[in-house]
């Protein structure tokens, strides 16, 4: 095990919780240490010792954190703006998604040519359209 490792396995710890105190949301603090980790790793060779290991680590978790709000905050604003943008992006960015509804939309109406026409009509007007069972 190189060094880098070593230090970043010891501290490993410890900075997931610093990282969890700053983020809220838990998915959003695990990607952030990812990027940490990676970024300390590429750039181990730049430490040189002035301060603590864990503290220089904080420093790049910082950067990591406030990258990460940046981003976000870009996102908003210009999906708040231009909203077909988003519907674009998730598109361009998640194409296995697209093709996995296309899919489960396939055996839906499958399954639903096998039921009698009432209880597919049920099944439509409840999960497609909405309605509650009263009405």
């Amino acid at each position: 095990m190189e060094k880098d490792e070593k230090l970043l396995k010891e501290n490993l710890p410890r900075l997931k919780k610093y990282i969890f105190s700053k983020v809220s949301e838990r998915k959003d603090a695990e990607e952030i240490l990812q990027e940490t980790l990676m970024a300390a790793h590429e750039s181990f060779a730049f430490f040189g010792g002035k301060s603590s290991f864990f503290t220089w680590l904080c420093g790049i978790a910082n950067h990591e954190v406030a990258d990460f709000y940046r981003r976000k905050k870009i996102k908003t604003l210009l999906f708040s703006r231009f909203p077909f943008l988003e519907d674009l992006a998730s598109q361009a960015l998640t194409p296995d998604e697209s093709f996995e509804k296309q899919e489960l939309r396939k055996e839906v109406k499958k399954i639903l040519f096998c039921l009698t026409e009432g209880y597919s009509q049920i099944l439509r007007l409840k999960y497609y359209h909405g309605l509650t069972m009263a009405e």
